[in-house]
């Protein structure tokens, strides 16, 4: 999830400034309508006040389109803004014991099957189909959101990946981001860099996701269909030698994601590439502010000529806990739907806090071909919305924990050890399997 940020390219007053002339038409696909039905549960009966959870900038972007719902509905939405760990722990305990959740939730992703499996997790499939929106959001955001045929929380917002680069430090150095399709590119530009300036960071606390963006890239699940350990094939060991050859060529640093180092390295250019997700943009814009100007992005390397350039890191959704009553339910969809299924509030949540909308008809916006300052004058956002129009699903699940322990600890004896590429892509297969009690594939 991205940080705080204070820029609005496109302004709260521009995006708003055509909502009233909707229509009531239009609005009848966002607000509830009182004539449809979700099973034997009539919609028709909406509570007046509803309470939501989010942290950091995603529960202040939903305080602005609560905001907005009030002005066009007879109801109070309020939003309780947490702590990432603190607001995922109380609302485990309230999901556990059957009492006191909110009305309707943030989901990570990467979360979503773990929940689901629960049963905790209100099922909206009707909800959806009754709002005619599921073909309006990448098809690559619902996997961890639905367990089969059924869907138990709606897309925010994702992750298209790029690489970021340090425009200057690449024009100092003769550094040819066009030249770069394939990871073999990529190191061959990098070995024009000088010995005091890194090509890219691996991050020694949180190689595992370094690891998932590439295995994603390339068409891989976790897991096979029949629940086989998926790890160790011949890709993940592919990507384990490009890891391990960006190390052993002198071309990576080794900063712990989030450091104050690490921020330092990019502030200062001694790391000239970070490979990353849309939402890293509010967090340089905010917390690397005297680089703007600086700053460019291209797809991240292919790992063979011709090979996808497009995948995701991240992303979020908002639920419904089971334990809502249903005149509460029916208004906190109400206002999901309103939230995330309407153009004008994902663009809004965009500019404002840089959560890129999983709303796939919001990318012909004139927002993500805006020339930007920070950037150079790229219109860096097309990238992302390319991107993501092309991005793999990807099946998280509720082993996805032993999956992130194992790959992290592989790789960083990789890395400080030395270790066999192919021997540690194994071992951490066989460590999942172990964990999980399933089949290697």
């Amino acid at each position: 999830m991205p940080r705080d940020t204070t820029y609005g390219r496109y302004g709260r007053r521009r995006l708003l400034k055509g909502s009233a002339a909707l229509g009531a038409a239009a609005l009848a696909g966002c607000i509830g309508t009182g004539d449809r039905e979700d099973g034997d549960e009539s919609t028709d009966v909406m509570a007046d006040e509803i309470g939501g959870w989010g942290w950091d900038v995603a529960a202040r972007s939903l305080q602005l389109t609560a905001d907005e719902y009030e002005a066009e509905n007879d109801a109070t939405v309020e939003i309780e803004e947490f702590g990432r760990e603190a607001m995922k722990e109380d609302l485990q305990t309230r999901l556990s014991s059957g009492t006191g959740a909110p009305d309707l939730a943030m989901l990570e992703m990467v979360d979503g099957p773990a929940y689901i499996e629960t049963g905790a997790i209100h099922e909206i499939s009707d909800r959806i189909d009754d709002a005619g929106v599921y073909d309006d959001f990448v098809e690559g955001a619902w996997a961890s959101l639905s367990d089969g045929d059924d869907i138990y929380a709606l897309p925010w917002d994702i992750g298209p990946t790029a690489v970021y680069y340090r425009r200057d430090v690449y024009d100092e150095h003769g550094l040819e981001p066009d030249a770069i399709e394939t990871w073999d590119d990529f190191m061959a530009e990098g070995e024009k860099l000088p010995d005091d300036v890194d090509m890219l960071n691996l991050p020694m606390n949180d190689l595992d996701g370094v690891w998932r963006y590439q295995f994603r890239q390339l068409g891989n699940q976790p897991f096979t269909e029949d629940g086989a350990v998926n790890i160790g094939n011949d890709d993940s060991v592919m990507i384990a030698e490009t890891v391990k050859e960006l190390y052993d060529r002198g071309l990576a640093a080794t900063l712990d994601g989030w450091s104050s180092a690490w921020f330092g390295a990019y502030e200062e250019g001694t790391v000239a590439s970070l490979p990353s997700a849309a939402w890293m943009e509010g967090t340089l814009r905010d917390e690397l502010s005297d680089t703007a100007g600086d700053w460019g992005v291209y797809r991240i390397p292919a790992h063979e000529e011709g090979g996808s350039r497009a995948s995701n890191w991240g992303g979020s959704s908002l639920m419904i806990p089971e334990q809502v009553e249903s005149a509460k339910r029916n208004r906190a969809w109400d206002y999901i739907e309103w939230s995330l299924a309407t153009e004008d509030m994902q663009l809004l949540m965009y500019d404002e806090y840089g959560l890129f909308p999983a709303l796939e008809t919001t990318y012909d916006a004139d927002v993500f071909d805006e020339e930007l300052d920070f950037f150079g004058g790229q219109a860096a956002r097309r990238v992302f919305a390319d991107v993501a129009e092309e991005m793999p699903s990807y099946g998280f699940s509720a082993d996805t924990p032993e999956v992130t322990s194992a790959i992290n600890s592989e790789f960083q004896a990789m890395i400080n050890d030395d270790k066999d590429p192919e021997d540690a892509v194994a071992d951490a297969a066989q460590t999942v399997a172990d964990r999980t009690d399933r089949d290697l594939a």
